[in-house]
């Protein structure tokens, strides 16, 4: 007689072990989201950027970021990550065309893009997504600062940012016609 088992309420979550093994075989599917408040025209007044403690212990900068599960939709996954990095009272306004304004590949070396992840092969869909209410980071979020667009792409800024993030950064404001 089989048995009967208790369907798993997360089935697209890997144990521990099983995310290391996925890892250190095939790319895994992100996405990353930079926050940023808008004025009433539409113009970013400001972005928001996370501080975390990074894989090497170390305080680093970095943007919303998560796996897509198995199964999840992409605007679901985006929703997910951002509730969980910024709190459920941030209300992030996703984008209507869920197109991400470019797609980052990140490899375990430094050197091959100018993205990189120390623990796997992973490729992100980003987003630019307006915040409107109160952030409250959480999970593995120490803090959420709100810079202006100099600020963000100031070089004190820019080097803190982990995984060569500030390109990405660059890459979001140039996509915003943010640049000064």
């Amino acid at each position: 007689m089989p048995s009967v088992r208790t369907p798993d309420p997360n089935p697209g979550w890997l144990s521990e072990f099983q995310l290391e093994e996925t890892r250190s075989r095939v790319p895994i599917l992100y996405v990353e989201a930079v926050p940023v408040r808008l004025d009433s025209l539409g113009q970013v007044e400001q972005v928001g950027l996370l501080l975390r403690g990074s894989t090497t212990g170390a305080l680093a900068r970095s943007f919303v970021s998560g796996r897509v599960l198995h199964g999840e939709p992409i605007r679901t996954a985006l929703m997910r990550n951002l509730e969980k990095d910024l709190g459920p009272t941030a209300f992030p306004q996703l984008p209507a065309d869920i197109v991400p304004f470019t797609v980052a590949e990140y490899f375990p070396l430094p050197g091959v893009t100018p993205m990189y992840d120390t623990r796997q092969h992973a490729v992100a869909l980003a987003y630019v997504v307006a915040v409107t209410g109160e952030c409250d980071p959480r999970q593995d979020a120490l803090e959420l600062s709100w810079l202006t667009p100099e600020e963000a792409l100031s070089p004190a800024i820019l080097e803190e940012l982990e995984g060569g993030r500030g390109v990405l950064l660059k890459q979001a404001l140039a996509h915003l016609g943010a640049l000064g």
